[in-house]
């Protein structure tokens, strides 16, 4: 089948279906403000259907008693499938919501696959079964599949986020419900037809778009066991209260103001290129990117420097242009909230050095200026609240102390930066950042290490080992001292 256009079903219990209601949800193309394609807007009878489908698949099917290795590869044959459709996937996304091709390559449809090619990989070593002995007793520690999830992801990075949940929560045993954003339902469907493909038993994976109302009622629906939820912070909250009094199991990786602190000793050629990808990827709809740069006052003339002609290099334009490196943002309203971020910066006196407007030579589509603000004191809305454009502040600091402080002075704390030429040093400085990852000289940490936030940036980690555990219940049973001896070549022995 074709990837845009208009979509009639819902993809939920095995089946492609109809939905109970009329009402669509409808994608427009963000640069060229074109009619993409619609798929519908599930009532809450669709999303009943949904949780029983995979209720039922979790209670009666095979997929949770199904051995690990048979689990495992079906979703080998979904990578293999997932590989050769990267292309597609891309092209599909940079549709939807405006990233640009190039970005869209690697970032938006290689990365996915490289998730789940690492869930693979550590669900072989997880130790969902082990022995534990003491002299108190033996025990056989298992961690079963935590039931019912049901996936909640964003518009930004729809495949990456998606396949964040999907790939440790089909690994660890459990039944999904995927609700995409309603900017990028499309690709969703491609993710759902790869699925079926691969030989994924029916109810397993379901995938459910919707508005907010259908939304909220799915994340507190009684048959879901777990909510995996990534977006805004506001939403998270509205979220985290809906799950609290029913104690479900929930997961949040939320919003971010991140910081980059340049230390005296940083080499600053090197550390600004770190922020073409580091502060401005995906034309800055990115939660984790750094977009508080804080430099001491002697060298904030060359850091701005330096920055003003990274973005001058950056082209704005046509996200199918390989050359294109900041494209539309992805909605008109995105657009008014970062233009109207821009307002208050200049209001609060801040000093515009680049950007500020809409570049020349694109009437249409949702495209702003990538904009660096200079005379920016810390607690000022554009250094505080996360603005999700291509929107930087510069702020300045006397000393270390100062600058540490200046990064933990956020209500945020998903990511940040240190840059410097004494690396101890810097591990040293990283570890005063009060977020749940830190950038050395701008290296990532990869997909096997855990990511989360601290403070109003989430709750819970995905990625790594700490991802596929939060897809599961611990269990002890206590056993006779003879039958850990028996079971003590057949399961891992964990202290």
């Amino acid at each position: 089948m074709g990837w845009t256009g208009r979509f009639e079903q819902l993809f939920i219990g095995g089946d492609w279906v109809g939905p109970h209601g009329q009402n669509r949800i409808e994608v427009i193309n963000p640069a060229t403000e074109e009619f993409v394609g619609a798929a519908p807007s599930a009532s809450r009878e669709d999303a009943d259907a949904a949780v029983a489908a995979a209720r039922n698949a979790f209670d009666s099917g095979p997929w949770p008693r199904m051995p690990l290795n048979e689990r495992l590869e079906i979703l080998r044959r979904f990578r293999d499938l997932y590989a050769e459709h990267e292309e597609v996937i891309a092209g599909l996304i940079t549709e939807e919501m405006g990233c640009p091709i190039t970005l869209s390559r690697s970032f938006q449809a290689a990365a996915p696959r490289l998730i789940l090619e690492t869930n693979l990989e550590l669900a072989e070593t997880y130790p969902f079964q082990s022995i534990r002995r003491a002299s108190s007793g033996s025990a056989l520690v298992t961690h079963e599949p935590i039931g019912v999830v049901a996936a909640v992801v964003p518009w930004n990075v729809p495949q990456s986020i998606a396949m964040l949940k999907v790939a440790p929560a089909l690994i660890s045993g459990c039944t999904i419900i995927l609700k995409p954003a309603p900017e990028t339902p499309l690709d969703a469907y491609l993710m759902a037809d790869l699925l079926e493909r691969s030989g994924l038993p029916a109810g397993v994976f379901n995938l459910l778009p919707a508005e907010r109302e259908t939304s909220e009622y799915l994340v507190s629906h009684p048959g879901v066991d777990k909510v995996a939820f990534t977006g805004s912070t506001a939403a998270g909250r509205r979220v985290a209260a809906l799950c609290g009094n029913a104690l479900r199991r929930v997961t949040l990786e939320l919003g971010g103001k991140s910081a980059a602190v340049f230390l005296d000793d940083a080499d600053l050629d090197d550390a600004v290129e770190r922020l073409r990808l580091g502060s401005l990827r995906n034309s800055g709809q990115v939660c984790s990117l750094k977009t508080r740069l804080i430099v001491s006052k002697r060298r904030e003339r060359e850091l701005l420097d330096r920055v003003v002609a990274l973005v001058e290099s950056m082209p704005v334009g046509d996200p199918f242009d390989p050359a294109t490196q900041i494209g539309p943002l992805a909605s008109s309203r995105q657009r008014n909230v970062v233009e109207s971020y821009i307002d208050i910066g200049i209001a609060e006196g801040g000093r515009v050095v680049v950007g500020g407007g809409r570049p020349s030579g694109h009437d249409r589509g949702w495209y702003v200026e990538p904009t660096v603000f200079a005379n920016v004191l810390p607690g000022q809305r554009i250094a505080q609240e996360e603005i999700f454009g291509p929107v930087l502040t510069v702020l300045t600091y006397e000393n270390e102390d100062e600058a540490v402080a200046m990064a933990n002075d956020s209500a945020y704390g998903i990511n940040g930066a240190v840059f410097t030429s004494d690396l101890e040093h810097g591990l040293t400085v990283a570890g005063r950042i009060r977020t749940g990852t830190v950038e050395l000289n701008g290296s990532p940490p990869g997909l096997r290490a855990p990511m989360g936030g601290f403070k109003s940036s989430g709750i819970g980690r995905e990625q790594g080992y700490e991802g596929l555990a939060s897809y599961t219940e611990t269990r002890s049973i206590g056993i006779t001292a003879d039958l850990a001896d028996t079971l003590e070549g057949k399961v891992p022995i964990r202290m």
